[in-house]
């Protein structure tokens, strides 16, 4: 198994959100203060910005940019800032990577367009890569949906091509199933050892950990980031019982806010629990998503709670 040490993008990176005003755009002071506090834990490596927790689907080019920015002055130099390119347009993908690229950026990470979940050619997906990355030199990771998604789960097939694109270097491995995450892994592993799997189903981390990875890009970083650096630290140096700790405090919230339908409400819930322990002062999620009714807050609260939070 391929440690931290030997990979240079091994570690712990959270995927933070984007707090909005009023009127829906970015609040640049809230974002500073939340990467800012998160960047700062000991242990995490760095960020991935304009993911799907920075609700990258909803925001335009131009708010995009503003975030990037706002972000690499904010954190230190020394933090990795991985950055989410997601489009359903190939052209207008590959202008987002340059965007990033001129803005600070250290990689990306390619997002499959939602419309894949339909249906799409293999050709399609490897053609849309191509594009992102011919547009930068930068490295690039790879996003592996959960196996529920359709077609952006990516078959092995598909896996095998993608890694052996040349600047991939990582994948955030979110297949959200412990076996198909395995199995993904050691499918990377023989065939393109030199790409980090990141495993990175929230719900999974310590099975996934425990059978081996480089590191981890989630969204519950963003919340309990010591937690989960902990977490990830106590199985690699194989102390079990720090590790079950630890497990027992990323569980409660890792179902409250990902465990449960719909999926979509993910991000307005990781906001709630920001809000609810006073991190940011305002939930608010782009619409057509809206506020969560009150059932969903307090299971929130009792997950806080439960997590000693």
């Amino acid at each position: 198994m391929m440690s931290t040490e030997q990979h240079i993008f091994g570690g712990v990176y959270a995927a933070t959100v984007c707090p909005l005003r009023d009127d829906f755009s970015p609040d640049e002071v809230a974002l500073a203060a939340h990467c800012r506090a998160v960047s700062e834990v000991r242990g995490i490596r760095g960020l991935l910005v304009n993911g799907h927790a920075g609700e990258n689907f909803s925001l335009d080019r131009q708010e995009q940019n503003k975030v990037l920015e706002v972000v690499r002055r904010t954190v230190n130099s020394e933090q990795t800032l991985i950055v989410g390119i997601n489009h359903e347009s190939s052209l207008e993908a590959a202008l987002q990577a340059k965007d990033a690229a001129a803005r600070g950026a250290d990689a990306l990470m390619v997002f499959p367009p939602n419309s894949w979940a339909l249906s799409v050619a293999p050709e399609t997906i490897i053609a849309h890569h191509q594009l992102i990355l011919q547009a930068t030199e930068l490295p690039v990771f790879l996003y592996q949906a959960p196996v529920g998604s359709g077609a952006m789960a990516y078959s092995e097939a598909v896996i095998l091509a993608l890694v052996e694109l040349p600047q991939v270097v990582g994948i955030k491995e979110g297949s959200w199933e412990v076996a198909r995450y395995e199995a993904n892994r050691r499918l990377v592993q023989q065939s393109a050892p030199h790409v980090a799997v990141m495993a990175s189903g929230d719900e999974h981390l310590l099975t996934s950990f425990v059978l081996g990875t480089e590191g981890s890009i989630v969204s519950l970083a963003a919340l309990i980031p010591e937690v989960v650096v902990a977490l990830y630290e106590a199985v690699q140096s194989g102390e079990l019982k720090a590790a079950q700790a630890a497990h027992a405090i990323v569980y409660p919230l890792a179902r409250a806010i990902y465990g449960r339908d719909p999926a979509s409400h993910a991000t307005a819930r990781l906001k709630t629990c920001l809000k609810l322990i006073g991190v940011l002062e305002s939930d608010r999620v782009r619409p057509p998503l809206g506020k969560l009714d009150i059932d969903e807050v307090k299971a929130l609260q009792k997950a806080l709670d439960q997590a000693g939070l």
